[in-house]
């Protein structure tokens, strides 16, 4: 443990030598500070959270993400190149233990400074809450600065009864006489709309088991989240809706009109106790347009309910932060291990990159092939290179899925709840497993690296 924390000590005089400490402390300030009062909301709770936790948090993590490169970078290797890990090596230390008290002192480096810029957005946060309306205030206490849980309907099998309904299409046809690819896309988009689409004067129900959450959730009202689309646009640009939640035939149930603008995500809170004694919540919608109008099986509602504070939820999301920035500093460390200092951090920014183009790589995956879909003709390009990149493609997203799957950014400046299942899993996917499969490779090689003779061919 004593060799550990020497390295470790000598990682930050390092970040310290290098002035990377102190100019990185200046520009996490003026991230906080400056770009708040820059950057000015529209006065509303939710535009005010925008500003000063979303950007904040966003230039916070790049800031960090882009010093956490350079340092694991440089601290390895230029220590070769300039002769300093030659006379480390020699001493009764491990190789790993160097790499580890490397790992661990970028770690801590970030953490310190995460957790300083974390402190200064909390406190101007409240101190700038002060100067909001008071109803904006009390959207900001109850639906932002918390952390809440979400519950949706169990999602249809929409696969199955895509399989289902076609069995019956085509039980009466003689086989090879239908394209049966065209008709399965063609059932799974009826299937989808039955799912999905509320026809002019009708009613969609959904059916949401609190479970044993019902318990602790009675006397406490709940908020919907919805979002719809609509296949026409009409003059007021908002569209019309009885919303009739509660049991079915009981003197509690409550009715409320909604006039919502579409492809635009809502809240608004409903009273307590609308649930039934199984703990299930029925929401009616009453589509009172001529045009029908669409709720996505996923995002179309949910229900929101106060799980804690914002101030532990705000925590377990910095902490979350904290494990991007570990992943960071085990790949800028597995590159320097066998690369020089300039080759590693082009090496692990051009990583980094991918992973910021996530977005590409899915659209070619979905499509098949790299070259994309023809506006003209409508059809999907060909490439010889799409036998090779194509699988590689899919096994990156694979990778990418492990890490972009957790955003604690989006959960903090929403007031959804990061619970600690989700920090446990983020530990283990991106710390863990990513992490630990790069230390694994970059102890490895710098183990097996001839240190001399490395400085001897540069």
């Amino acid at each position: 443990m004593q060799r550990l924390l020497a390295i470790v000590w000598l990682t930050w005089k390092a970040a310290f030598r290098y002035r990377l400490f102190w100019v990185l402390a200046v520009l996490l300030m003026a991230s906080v500070v400056l770009l708040p009062l820059l950057l000015q909301d529209d006065g509303t709770a939710r535009g005010f959270t925008q500003i000063l936790l979303t950007y904040t948090l966003a230039v916070i993590t790049a800031l960090l993400g882009l010093a956490t490169l350079w340092l694991s970078c440089g601290t390895l290797a230029r220590d070769i190149e300039d002769c300093q890990m030659q006379m480390v090596a020699v001493k009764p230390i491990a190789r790993w233990q160097i790499w580890l008290g490397k790992w661990l002192g970028i770690v801590t480096l970030d953490a310190v400074m995460l957790a300083l810029s974390g402190a200064c957005v909390a406190g101007l946060l409240q101190w700038r809450a002060q100067k909001l309306p008071p109803a904006q205030q009390h959207i900001l206490r109850n639906e932002v600065l918390v952390a809440r849980g979400s519950l949706r309907e169990t999602p249809p099998d929409i696969e199955g009864d895509t399989e289902r309904l076609l069995k019956e299409r085509l039980k009466d046809t003689t086989p090879g006489s239908v394209n049966v690819a065209s008709v399965r896309e063609k059932v799974r988009f009826q299937v989808l709309a039955m799912n999905q689409v509320v026809p002019p004067n009708n009613l969609r129900r959904w059916q949401i088991d609190l479970g044993l959450r019902r318990f602790f959730l009675q006397d406490r009202p709940l908020y919907l989240r919805v979002k719809f689309y609509a296949a026409l646009t009409n003059s007021s640009g908002t569209y019309d809706g009885l919303w009739e939640i509660g049991p079915p035939d009981s003197p509690r149930r409550t009715n409320m009109v909604q006039s919502l603008a579409p492809a635009t995500t809502h809240e608004f809170e409903i009273p307590a106790n609308l649930f039934d004694d199984k703990g299930v919540l029925t929401i009616d919608f009453v589509n009172r347009n001529p045009v029908a109008l669409l709720f996505e099986v996923q995002d179309g509602l949910e229900v929101l309910y106060r799980e804690g504070g914002f101030a532990l939820n705000f925590a377990r999301g910095l902490f979350m932060i904290l494990c991007w920035l570990a992943l960071l500093a085990s790949l800028g460390l597995a590159c320097a291990s066998v690369l020089s200092f300039p080759v590693a951090t082009f090496v692990s920014a051009s990583v980094l990159l991918i992973g910021f183009s996530s977005g590409t790589i899915s659209g070619a995956v979905e499509a098949g092939s790299i070259t994309g879909m023809n506006e003209e003709t409508g059809e999907v390009g060909r490439s010889p290179l799409d036998i090779i990149l194509i699988p590689l493609f899919k096994a990156m997203l694979k990778v990418l899925t492990l890490v972009q799957s957790f955003s604690p950014i989006d959960a903090l400046s929403t007031g959804r709840s990061i619970t600690w299942e989700q920090l446990g899993l983020a530990v283990l996917q991106i710390v863990v497993l990513l992490g630990g499969l790069l230390a694994v490779l970059g102890i490895v090689t710098f183990t097996r690296r001839e240190l001399a003779a490395a400085q001897g061919n540069s």
